[in-house]
């Protein structure tokens, strides 16, 4: 454990002088938090207990942000760089294989995202009285299939991207993408009916529907929940096929 461990510290302290890497994850979500809360502030939806916009809507897509910006844009960009580098293939010829990097960078990741969780529902509680979920088993756990579809397809970015530069692109072209049709941008009304449905599917979307509707303290519908779990199984094993170390 200790040289994990100390592998867990050495990627924590590389991450916290990545300022950019750092500041978005946890800046962007709290500044879309804030616009949209200060123009939505009291609107409570019909039927939901008392529930605003702000709980319903805005924050799930702040949430889901925080864990896209981690899993889909910086995860692969580091692992990506360590293989363009000679990293992960001078490692292997150490006492410590190369795949404690990869566990040491998700639990890196894991950690960014609990404190991006953190500041922005202290944000949301304290600005805008934002009411915790009426289930939080149910809700932390929708929460954590959608970060471990994030993470498969930050993974799947990182296997198949020959550089971090290329990873940073596919994966901001992947977050703005999943994003744009899921709601990041607004209430998929807007939308044809084709891209909203389409949308919906994909992990960020889906992850959006699920939390505000575990938000309620309601059952998500299987649709959402069945397009998270897929999107891990199928983005991770791919990531496993192609991973290269060298």
């Amino acid at each position: 454990m200790r040289p994990w461990l100390a592998l867990v510290g050495a990627e924590m302290k590389m991450v916290a002088r990545d300022t950019g890497g750092l500041v978005i994850p946890l800046g962007l979500p709290v500044l879309i938090l804030v616009m949209n809360g200060l123009g939505n502030q009291g609107e409570v939806i019909p039927g939901t207990g008392g529930r605003t916009a702000i709980d319903l809507f805005i924050l799930p897509v702040v949430l889901t942000m925080v864990v896209a910006t981690i899993g889909v844009i910086n995860l692969p960009s580091f692992l990506a760089g360590y293989r363009r580098a000679g990293i992960l293939r001078r490692l292997a010829v150490t006492p410590t294989p190369p795949m404690r990097v990869l566990v040491a960078q998700l639990v890196t990741s894991l950690v960014q995202t609990l404190v991006g969780i953190a500041f922005a529902l202290l944000v949301a509680v304290l600005a805008f009285d934002v009411r915790l979920p009426a289930s939080p088993i149910l809700a932390f756990g929708v929460f954590g299939l959608a970060a471990l579809a994030m993470y498969a397809i930050g993974l799947l970015i990182a296997a198949l991207a020959p550089t971090a530069n290329s990873s940073v692109a596919i994966g901001l072209v992947a977050f703005f993408a999943m994003g744009a049709v899921g709601g990041m941008f607004g209430g998929t009304r807007a939308l044809p009916d084709v891209l909203a449905r389409v949308g919906e599917v994909l992990p960020f979307g889906a992850a959006v529907h699920a939390l505000g509707t575990a938000w309620a303290g309601n059952s998500p519908a299987l649709l959402h929940l069945v397009s998270l779990a897929a999107a891990t199984v199928i983005a991770g094993l791919v990531a496993a096929r192609f991973f290269r170390w060298e």
